[in-house]
């Protein structure tokens, strides 16, 4: 893919509607095979471009969950100790070579190697998508030791040696923006913000991934998803919220949402996802929301 055009519409045939500037980054992305970081609210389909990208690609996807407390063995590799027990064990009783260093050249091969995320994105013979979710919640030393993977993309692994990338993955790292990454994280890769989408995109967007909704449905429910975004709410929905919105009213039968306000009303629990949220939202908010949509 060599342009933000073809980008666009391949993308769309996997049901993500992307904006001109997302195309672009992902064309730059793929043309200077540098890692992109995509950084947005919770909700806004940060994830879904990795999603959509292995589709095109028709390629694996492979994705490292962040959380704090990660290391080095849960997102690189692990040695299988069970069944390096288990060896040692067999050797002892079947009379093998007993060395120390024969049952050791044993033991640490590829065959007792437990891959994780990041060696197994490396090691692939055809490029992977290689998503590092949520970079933020992982603390500031991991984030340190992904530097050098991202820059040479290749590990060292004691008992083996150096491993070098197979093929280069193609990298999307996501962040929601709870801390703040470093200077350093940051150059190394593209950076695009995604924000929520307006009205046009999202019904688009729901046309693409909800069938049967029909268009006049699909831009009253994303103009009334814009309006309860601009409300003082604790967790604004986000494009994943919208969709089930959608297919809750399609499976309602709601052909356009002022013939039936109850329902409306009574299935905005799709969107909203706290107590607080839900409490605010009396019916007559409801209704004065309702009233701006077309």
């Amino acid at each position: 893919m060599k342009n933000r055009k073809e980008i666009a519409e391949r993308l769309a045939a996997t049901g993500y509607i992307a904006d001109n500037e997302l195309a672009t980054a992902i064309s730059l992305m793929q043309a200077l095979k540098r890692p992109l970081l995509l950084e947005g609210e919770a909700g806004v389909g940060k994830t879904e471009v990795a999603k959509a990208l292995a589709s095109i690609h028709q390629t694996e996807l492979i994705r490292l969950q962040c959380y704090e407390g990660l290391d080095q063995s849960a997102a690189l590799y692990e040695w299988n100790y069970q069944r390096q027990l288990l060896a040692i064990q067999a050797h002892q009783v079947q009379g093998a070579d007993k060395t120390a260093d024969g049952i050791e050249d044993r033991i640490f091969s590829d065959k007792y190697l437990l891959e994780r995320p990041l060696l197994a994105a490396i090691r692939r013979e055809k490029a992977p998508v290689l998503l590092i979710d949520e970079i933020d919640r992982a603390d500031d030393e991991f984030e340190a030791f992904l530097l050098e993977l991202l820059s040479d993309f290749q590990v060292s692994i004691p008992e083996l040696g150096t491993v070098k990338a197979t093929s280069i993955p193609h990298v999307l790292l996501t962040s929601n923006g709870t801390r703040e990454l470093s200077d350093a994280l940051r150059r190394r890769c593209l950076y695009h913000y995604i924000d929520y989408p307006d009205v046009d995109r999202e019904a688009r967007i729901i046309l693409a991934r909800v069938e049967e909704t029909g268009a006049t449905l699909a831009v009253q429910i994303a103009r009334m998803v814009e309006s309860i975004r601009k409300e003082d709410l604790r967790k604004v929905p986000g494009v994943a919220e919208t969709l089930d919105w959608a297919a809750a009213l399609v499976g309602l039968g709601v052909k356009d949402l002022h013939d039936d306000p109850e329902t409306v009303h009574d299935t905005l629990m799709c969107l909203l996802k706290t107590h607080e949220d839900k409490a605010r939202f009396k019916p007559e908010v409801t209704a004065r929301l309702l009233g701006r949509v077309a």
